[in-house]
């Protein structure tokens, strides 16, 4: 019972650092949360499909405002999890990418509609700074896999 809580302990130790590796400088809120408010892992949906952008521990604020425990939106399709890219340790000096595998949310926007073709895809949500960099401990979501009919 104590090596099992021993690994338990050390591999959450470890996950974190991990993960705040890939986090900036601004701190996140104790408790922030982001989640899909409309869309569950494993859904099949129509396109284009509306996502909406849930937020529990921190307020929406469009880029370049400075305020505490406020940031905005990003979008992650189709690539690896927030954590696993091969540039996500980039994030923290020039920001969240913004192509079609990344998408800004910079004006404060808590929903989008998305244009993708039929098929399987997957989806993750980021928090990001004024400068579109995650935060520390990064705010984001699980990554869920949707299909999509046409």
């Amino acid at each position: 019972m104590k090596n099992s809580r021993f690994m338990f302990a050390a591999a959450a130790t470890a996950l974190l650092m991990a993960t705040s590796s890939f986090a900036g400088e601004t701190p996140s809120a104790p408790g922030a949360t982001v989640y899909f408010a409309n869309l569950e892992d494993g859904a099949t949906v129509q396109g284009p499909v509306k996502v909406i952008f849930g937020l529990s521990g921190m307020g929406v604020a469009p880029a370049g405002t400075e305020a505490e425990n406020t940031g905005h939106h990003h979008l992650l399709i189709n690539r690896a999890p927030f954590g696993e890219g091969s540039d996500d340790a980039d994030m923290n000096e020039y920001g969240i990418a913004a192509d079609d595998n990344h998408k800004h949310f910079g004006k404060g926007q808590t929903e989008t509609m998305l244009e993708l073709g039929a098929g399987t895809h997957t989806l993750q949500m980021v928090f990001g700074d004024l400068y579109h960099v995650p935060h520390n401990p990064p705010v984001m979501s699980e990554q869920i896999t949707i299909t999509i009919t046409e």
